[in-house]
């Protein structure tokens, strides 16, 4: 089951996250051709954050899955996710970063 948690330091007030839970466990369930019953999201708001020694919108995320992860998905991933982060909470890309955590099946 992938996971992407997200936060972000924009306010969610008068946001509708739940469009927002949705479109990315969507864009998610699709890129990686999973049903998105196995898709998690989760997103904070409000949290303090300083990037690039500014308070100005940006966002923080962690994706971790079960041996599926490689460079090209990776970048395929980052970009997505940014472009629903800037059109719905007007983070921009380059104030956005995603680590990836692939685990590894025993």
């Amino acid at each position: 089951m992938p996971c992407l948690n997200l936060s972000t330091n924009v306010s969610f007030d008068g946001v509708d996250v739940s469009s927002i839970l949705s479109q990315l466990n969507s864009t998610l369930a699709n890129i990686l051709n999973y049903p998105q019953s196995w898709v998690t999201v989760s997103l904070e708001g409000s949290i303090p954050m300083c990037f690039g020694n500014t308070e100005e919108p940006a966002a923080y995320g962690e994706f971790v899955a079960i041996g599926i992860l490689n460079p090209e998905l990776n970048k395929k991933l980052c970009a997505e996710i940014a472009l629903v982060l800037q059109t719905k909470l007007s983070v921009p890309k380059s104030r956005f970063f995603l680590k990836f955590n692939d685990i590894e099946v025993l």
